[in-house]
């Protein structure tokens, strides 16, 4: 049997963690929201936001419900056909939960899944164009495309290469690099850096770092605690469907709660 760790409501300090406290306007509020799929429930009251200009990272264990949260903000998760779901996604105070996933997209929001999900036999630069089809970004796709190799040298150099023939850290640079040929204003990732060697991770992260400066906003899901912290303004802790903590990176990396539950005892003892 696996036993659920009980957790008191976390706050780093004092002064709330709220993307208004840090001087960012929020250009993604989600508030009390409940979904899953079908009538099953993955979700319970979940309240957080993301302003702009910020990484903000969302942790927790598997099953937690966190990449079904990021499909909720992508669309590709929706209400049952007879039921609906509490609480609101507001994206620049739109509400996005009756938009289909392309017209989310247009609106400047765009998911790196997990698992890729790339044509394995097309070019890099092939898969990297298809995320240029929204309107909005079909005319910077040149510019987007430089942009993306800038970030990625090594796909600019393999761009007429098989997506299949690349490695696996090659392919999540595809897999960012298509997301931002959407031109997005916010970009959620999920477990960017798993199964990745520490070189490519690093890599990956500090893409991230540079698109963040670009103006970007970044909602990371990632299993790689201290490396998700150690870039990441702000973050959330989810379990069990729920909120269960929030706080500044550092501040999170420095609770003995999380260091417990998610960085070990060695951690704890240091």
């Amino acid at each position: 049997m696996v036993r659920r760790r009980r957790w008191r409501r976390i706050r780093t300090s004092s002064t709330s963690t709220s993307a208004a406290a840090w001087g960012a306007a929020r250009v993604l509020e989600i508030r009390g929201l409940e979904a899953g799929y079908g009538d099953v429930p993955v979700l319970s009251g979940v309240t957080l936001a993301v302003g702009a200009g910020e990484i903000v990272a969302l942790l927790g264990p598997n099953g937690a419900g966190k990449s079904t949260l990021l499909n909720c903000v992508a669309g590709l998760v929706r209400p049952p056909r007879r039921g609906r779901w509490a609480g609101t996604i507001r994206w620049d105070s739109q509400d996005l939960r009756a938009l289909d996933a392309h017209l989310i997209v247009q609106r400047g929001v765009a998911l790196v899944p997990e698992g890729r999900r790339l044509f394995g036999g097309m070019s890099v630069q092939e898969n990297l164009e298809l995320g240029a089809f929204a309107p909005r970004a079909w005319a910077g796709r040149r510019a987007a495309l430089e942009r993306v190799y800038t970030l990625f040298p090594v796909l600019a150099e393999r761009r007429r290469t098989a997506v299949q023939a690349l490695s696996g850290g090659q392919q999540q640079m595809v897999a960012v690099g298509r997301a931002l040929m959407a031109s997005p204003r916010l970009l959620m990732l999920d477990e960017p850096s798993l199964g990745l060697a520490p070189r490519l991770v690093a890599a990956i992260l500090e893409a991230l770092v540079a698109i963040n400066r670009d103006g970007v906003a970044v909602f990371l899901v990632e299993q790689n605690v201290p490396s998700a912290l150690s870039l990441a303004h702000r973050g959330y802790l989810l379990e069990g469907g729920r909120i269960v903590g929030e706080g500044s990176g550092a501040g999170l990396m420095a609770n003995e709660h999380v260091r417990r539950a998610y960085l070990g005892p060695l951690a704890v003892r240091r």
